[in-house]
């Protein structure tokens, strides 16, 4: 299956709510699990990742360090507004390694996904990779 949101195939994160400059939110749209993007702190957070088109979306692949609450959201449109929920999570606290967790859809299309961390296990998260597959 080929992971759709990477900058290589066009998807671009257009927004997130803290940036470090050392950890942009760019890194989570590279396909690596050694870059990531790191929250400033406070809850809730958000980044929206952007696809050149609308994708078919049936399963999304987070691989994440202290996050506890995730919102996604999508949207068809060409601006990043007017967003429906898809699913709510809770991720299980890890000590030492990644969070790496599957979230099936219904095949739906998106043109935009939003990720609200709503809470987290510390007050500083980490997303190091989002995978998209149709």
């Amino acid at each position: 299956m080929i992971n759709t949101a990477l900058n290589a195939f066009g998807a671009q994160v257009v927004l997130a709510s803290s940036n470090d400059e050392a950890h942009p939110p760019e890194n989570i749209t590279d396909g690596k699990t050694e870059t990531f993007w790191l929250s400033t702190g406070m809850f809730p957070q958000e980044f929206i990742i952007r696809f050149p088109d609308n994708m078919k979306v049936s399963l999304i692949s987070v691989h994440s360090f202290n996050v506890k609450g995730l919102r996604i959201e999508k949207n068809t449109l060409e601006v990043a507004e007017k967003f429906e929920v898809v699913a709510e999570k809770e991720f299980e606290q890890t000590e030492n390694s990644l969070q790496t967790n599957d979230i099936p859809l219904d095949g739906s299309t998106a043109t935009h996904l939003r990720f609200l961390i709503t809470s987290g296990y510390d007050h500083f998260v980490s997303v190091h990779k989002v995978g998209v597959q149709a």
